[in-house]
């Protein structure tokens, strides 16, 4: 607590960001941690994610990334926007293609995960599901022993390095199953947003991709 305080008041730093980075976190951050997604052999990331906590309220945040973005290009949708006491979400359209912004409250300070996809990158790796709908893509390295199982369908996975297939779903939350040579081997559920992709495993939950 400030010594002055009933003077005059904290005067607290501005929040600040490295003018030179396209994807900003508050240099103040306690933690952040930057992520790529990328498709086999690509260059071009599909996705990009920042993650990261910032010891400032809430407001300040969106301030923040309000006036950085801006400077970056990037156009707020505003008939997208959330914006309530403890939750923020906000939906951009930015140079490289859409974006989410999603501020949150945990222990005193406010989360931070800003990502951003890119269409023309997804669109030549063939992950970029058709419009209105969400994409999902799974394999199994050993050939014609593995199925998923969701939303009435029972998909046969033909399986191989390297081969991946896809279904297109509606936007939605789905349990899944994931079944080798009879045996389930996983079951899940994963929860898909229009223009999203998403890949499942039999090892892990499932993640975002595009």
């Amino acid at each position: 607590m400030c010594a002055l305080t009933l003077l005059a008041g904290c005067s607290k730093e501005p929040l600040t960001a490295d003018p030179d980075v396209d994807m900003p976190a508050p240099k103040q951050s306690s933690f952040s941690q930057f992520r790529t997604t990328h498709a086999h052999d690509a260059k071009v990331p599909l996705r990009l994610e920042i993650e990261a906590r910032v010891p400032a309220e809430l407001s300040e945040v969106l301030a923040f990334y309000r006036r950085e973005l801006g400077q970056r290009g990037w156009q707020e949708k505003p008939d997208d926007a959330v914006i309530a006491a403890d939750r923020v979400q906000l939906a951009f359209v930015s140079p490289k293609g859409p974006a989410v912004l999603k501020l949150g409250r945990a222990k005193g300070e406010t989360t931070v995960s800003l990502a951003q996809r890119n269409p023309e990158a997804a669109a030549k790796a063939d992950v970029l599901p058709i419009s209105g709908q969400a994409r999902l893509i799974f394999g199994y390295l050993r050939p014609d022993v593995a199925s998923l199982v969701i939303n009435d369908q029972t998909i046969k996975i033909a399986g191989g390095e390297n081969h991946p297939q896809t279904l297109d779903l509606p936007p939605g939350t789905y349990s899944y199953e994931l079944r080798v040579s009879g045996l389930l081997v996983r079951t899940d559920t994963v929860t898909l947003a229009s223009g999203e992709a998403w890949g499942l495993s039999d090892d892990k939950k499932p993640s975002q991709i595009y």
